[in-house]
């Protein structure tokens, strides 16, 4: 898989790589969402039985219910009149100018009671100042004749009690349907009135009935806006989401075709707006695990597996998701509550970090919350979301500090109590009414998403160790057993490389512990570094013992050779052991491109004529921390080891000088180890290499 990988990356590249997983992947779990997010459809018949019972699938305005609705409310509402005083008084000065316009030709010097006619005449020309004549207002001239034969004093009684009717009707308010009644009202006044002579009652009735006008008008602006603001104030009528629409057995009539059209729910419709709305969400969910990626400090190789295991995760995660919401139709309970909450995150954490498997709880929870989404909830079935994120995280933070596959049945029990205490909060928020076969399926269910998470995290992680050369801390502290083959020839056939390995390891895994990095990767990599000593254990002074010192009879360039070899040997001898590859590359790489000055000193004072490069070791340079402290470490170990009385200024002048020289020597270009971290690994060096060779007290005798 490794290799396949590499020449994937090598034809099309890194980014093209990268984008091209993330495309495919994102067209798969949608692919595998789509049918989820697709509303229901129904072939339903105008004026036909219905076949089933149908409700909304979600909440809709119904356009002409809200019309009609505010409709109805605007009809209720009362018409803005406005009363309008100057009315009275404008009737009122009317009857008072008709009998002052008598009156003036009454007392005028021209007037002559025999000269009626022109009386009658002069009167009519006085009236039409008015404007009144030819608008209802035609006196006969009986009428005008009457009212001039009346002394003054009793024309200016008869003025004033007709006034004061017409004040007294037109004082209250008199809509245009209401002047007829009012015209009766004035009437009837008059009629009762008797100070008024009969000869003029008709005329003084004419006069009344003919003053009396509307005088509160409809004020249509007034009317219009609170018919407005009435019609705001009326909420939408909406088909809520759950609502029966039309039930079973029941006819369909235009009305029921028209709400099921309304909500989207017929054969012939179709929308594309749920399929883009999940395109958006899984481009989210891509996008968000590609800055994460991007901002992951690592080579491009690791990213790739990285890449490639998360991704494989994320869409099994998916696919499961998938089986199960498949199967749920079929039963009455929400089956949902089996499926394992922390699996995604736990294996992401155990093969990745934490940081990714954080990422992957909040994915999957999001995508299990719409995969499991019912009909009638909104878009994602919150408390299945709430219940996996829950899980996952549980599952996440119990698991931190745990490196034995048997200890992931204990994470599993906690996230079975997580899940059993979420489960018991939603039972309790729920207002629905459970029996206790109900409480029991939820109590069982709850409890097996934990338990399965663990299970299936133990059967999972090989698979993907072995698959993608990936190594969780798991994986490292079964790698470190003493038992292990590897680890028991090493013992056996080469106990001084096995000790000075033990002392590598205690000196590496306590500097990488002090800058951050992976101290357990370090030291399990020192156990293996020089394996490939096995291979001739007795070229190498450590496991020499009382035995002489095959170097000295060999030239050089043999020894050379041998010595040169144990790296390359070492790293052929963990592949053929399908050893995780960061294990590979600790004993490929943890003597780098260093110089073999020993042996390289010994050619040029024998007088050979040598090239330097020929007395470097293959490399490459260390391309992580943890390789590049193992090296320094690997040769402080055996240079303290050597001194014949080390003491605490020897030991740090000999780890500053080591350092110093792979420093300029570029050992550490490839890799982003900093001088600010070096410095704290000379310093953690000396602290741990003082504690192992302090000064004993020497016991008597």
């Amino acid at each position: 898989m490794q290799t396949w990988n590499k020449k994937i990356q090598g034809k099309i590249g890194y980014r093209t790589f990268t984008y091209s997983a993330l495309i495919l992947t994102g067209i798969i779990v949608y692919l595998l969402m789509l049918t989820g997010v697709s509303p229901e459809k129904y072939d339903i018949a105008l004026l036909q039985p219905s076949n089933e019972t149908i409700r909304s699938v979600k909440t809709v305005e119904d356009p002409i219910k809200t019309e009609e609705e505010r409709n109805r409310i605007a009809s209720e509402v009362e018409n803005v009149y406005q009363f309008s005083e100057q009315s009275g008084e404008k009737s009122a000065a009317l009857v008072t100018s008709i009998f002052d316009l008598i009156q003036d030709v009454k007392t005028s010097d021209t007037y002559d009671s025999e000269l009626m006619e022109e009386n009658i005449s002069k009167v009519r020309e006085n009236l039409s100042v008015l404007g009144t004549d030819g608008e209802g207002l035609r006196f006969s001239d009986e009428a005008i004749g009457s009212l001039l034969l009346m002394e003054n004093n009793d024309l200016m009684e008869l003025r004033n009690s007709v006034t004061s009717a017409v004040s007294l009707i037109m004082s209250e308010p008199i809509r245009v349907e209401e002047v007829a009644t009012a015209k009766n009202d004035i009437e009837r006044r008059l009629r009762g009135d008797l100070s008024i002579p009969e000869n003029v009652l008709p005329t003084v009735v004419f006069i009344g009935r003919f003053s009396i006008v509307e005088n509160e008008v409809l004020n249509k602006e007034l009317t219009d806006e609170r018919v407005e603001q009435v019609k705001a104030s009326v909420e939408p009528t909406k088909i809520l989401q759950g609502q029966v629409i039309v039930r079973e057995g029941q006819i369909v009539d235009r009305e029921i075709y028209r709400q099921l059209k309304l909500v989207g729910m017929l054969d012939n419709q179709s929308s594309l707006k749920p399929a883009i709305g999940l395109f958006l969400f899984i481009a989210l969910c891509m996008w968000l695990f590609y800055v994460q990626l991007k901002k992951w400090n690592a080579d491009k190789d690791e990213k790739q597996r990285v890449l490639i295991v998360s991704m494989l995760i994320f869409i099994l995660s998916v696919t499961g998701m998938k089986l199960i919401s498949l199967v749920s139709e079929n039963f009455d309970l929400t089956i949902a509550f089996l499926f394992p909450t922390a699996l995604a995150p736990m294996l992401v954490r155990s093969l990745i970090n934490e940081r990714f498997g954080v990422l992957m709880a909040f994915l999957t929870a999001a995508v299990a919350g719409i995969i499991f989404q019912e009909g009638y909830s909104s878009v994602l079935q919150m408390e299945i979301a709430l219940y996996i994120l829950f899980g996952g995280l549980a599952g996440l933070y119990v698991i931190q500090g745990i490196d034995k596959r048997s200890h992931l049945l204990q994470t599993s029990m906690a996230v079975a109590v997580v899940n059993l205490v979420f489960m018991a909060f939603y039972l309790l928020m729920n207002q629905t009414v459970y029996g206790l076969s109900e409480l029991l399926f939820y109590g069982i269910a709850a409890f097996t998403s934990g338990l399965l998470s663990g299970a299936l995290t133990i059967g999972l992680l090989p698979f993907f160790e072995s698959a993608f050369g990936l190594i969780s801390a798991m994986k490292l502290i079964e790698l470190s057993n003493p038992n292990h083959p590897l680890l028991k020839k090493i013992l056996t056939e080469t106990p001084g490389t096995y000790h000075h390995s033990v002392m590598v390891a205690n000196l590496a895994d306590a500097a990488c512990e002090s800058i951050g990095a992976d101290g357990l990767l370090a030291r399990v990599g020192c156990y293996y570094h020089d394996i490939g000593k096995t291979k001739r254990p007795g070229f190498f002074i450590e496991n020499q013992m009382s035995h002489a010192n095959p170097h000295d009879s060999l030239p050089p360039e043999t020894s050379r050779d041998i010595i040169l070899a144990h790296g390359t040997d070492g790293a052929n001898m963990l592949q053929k052991h399908k050893m995780p590859k960061e294990i590979v590359d600790i004993a490929e790489q943890h003597h780098g491109t260093s110089l073999l000055k020993y042996f390289y000193i010994k050619a040029k004072e024998e007088g050979h004529d040598i090239n330097e490069a020929d007395y470097r070791y293959a490399g490459p340079k260390p391309q992580k921390k943890e390789t590049a402290i193992i090296s320094i470490a690997d040769s402080v170990e055996a240079a303290v080891r050597s001194m014949k009385e080390p003491t605490q200024e020897k030991i740090q002048g000999i780890v500053h000088a080591i350092i110093k020289d792979k420093l300029h020597d570029g050992q550490f270009d490839e890799c982003d180890l900093t001088i600010k971290e070096l410095k704290t690994v000379e310093r953690v060096l000396c602290e741990t290499l003082n504690g192992i060779f302090h000064s004993r007290i020497e016991y008597p005798q």
